[in-house]
């Protein structure tokens, strides 16, 4: 298998859910890039487990350990590797799915490819543990971005079938609503519709179910001018970042599928000259790119993300070494939305592709 992304800025994650660890190794940082330990703090904090009701209850701190590539708080330019310990696992509640693959999971997947060899226990290097190292690598990048005035933030915009009554304002949210989102645990536009997703969450997790939902996300300050036509554009980078993260199964660009019931004349940004001589659109349905190009408007995309396949009621299943049919009930301690949690790696992703195409 192949563990590793980019070509400017490459990265390689590596480790299992119940392993020793997990980690992450980037290269092709600048030297002298300032790595400020408190913000990537901040930004491990937002995706770590076991920190509200609404996720799971195995407590991990994600306090990372950084092996390489830092001298006196910046980066040398050499590789920088950092490991996160694994501490609060149960590897014996995956025992019986040793042979009898969960629904929803790669389990089945990932014993054919790997021809059994594959670490299961919590889902091993195909679990969502490894968003940790994910995040970590973002906030290296993000903080850079963000030294050039560029902003990202996202709210949740779907938990199941309770939907924010808000959206982004596609042409002028201004960087102080990204910034407020990006210190919330559970962000979102309409305080009132948070709430009710909140409830939703909590009630599937009393019924032994869970839910998925919808991420919008911004970025704000882009420059024209950065992506590249076909296989670099800026679609194409971010959505190959955005479909490694686990669960997510769908991304779209502004209007993104609702483009396609339009008119031409109803989906083209038409232009005009601001007050400070920049050329701007009207409108923003193409998300802010085109031609695989960012054309100085807020970049806007949508990802959906399933619901967590670890649930409490019996399910339909297959025991392998039997061949037979079987029922399992899954145990272990498994968030009932992951939606929240996945923000900010969605977020670490958008930063990370942005970067590389810079």
């Amino acid at each position: 298998m192949s563990g590793i992304w980019g070509n400017k800025i490459k990265i390689s994650i590596f480790g299992e859910s119940h392993g020793k660890a997990v980690g992450i190794v980037l290269d092709g940082l600048k030297p002298g890039i300032e790595i400020d330990l408190g913000y990537i703090r901040e930004q491990m904090k937002r995706r770590a487990p076991g920190n509200t009701s609404l996720s799971t209850a195995r407590k991990e701190n994600d306090e990372f350990h950084i092996l390489s590539g830092c001298f006196r708080g910046r980066s040398t330019g050499t590789p920088l590797c950092a490991v996160i310990l694994n501490g609060d696992v149960n590897s014996e509640d995956y025992e019986e799915i040793s042979n009898m693959p969960r629904p929803g999971h790669a389990d089945f997947t990932g014993r054919v490819k790997y021809k059994g060899f594959n670490d299961y226990r919590g889902g091993g290097h195909f679990s969502g543990r490894l968003t940790a190292p994910l995040v970590f690598a973002g906030s290296l990048c993000r903080k850079v971005l963000e030294e050039r005035g560029i902003v990202i933030g996202s709210h949740v915009k779907s938990i199941g079938r309770v939907e924010d009554k808000y959206s982004f304002d596609a042409v002028s949210t201004d960087k102080n609503t990204l910034e407020k989102l990006s210190k919330d645990i559970f962000p979102v536009l309409d305080k009132g519709c948070g709430e009710k997703m909140k409830d939703s969450i909590l009630r599937a997790r009393k019924e032994g179910d869970s839910l998925g939902g919808v991420v919008e996300t911004m970025v704000l300050n882009l420059p024209a001018g950065v992506g590249n036509p076909f296989f670099n554009s800026v679609e194409s980078t971010l959505s190959q970042l955005l479909f490694s993260i686990p669960a997510v199964k769908g991304v779209e660009f502004g209007e993104g599928f609702n483009i396609a019931a339009m008119k031409g004349s109803e989906a083209n940004d038409e232009y005009y000259m601001s007050e400070n001589h920049e050329i701007k659109t009207y409108t923003n349905n193409n998300g802010g790119i085109l031609g695989g190009i960012t054309n100085g408007m807020p970049l806007i995309f949508k990802t959906a993300v399933k619901p967590t396949p670890s649930i409490a009621k019996a399910q339909r299943t297959v025991n392998i070494e039997s061949g037979e049919d079987a029922i399992l009930r899954i145990k272990g301690r498994h968030d009932p939305c992951i939606v929240p949690r996945a923000v900010p790696v969605i977020e670490a992703a958008a930063v990370i592709g942005i970067l590389n195409l810079m």
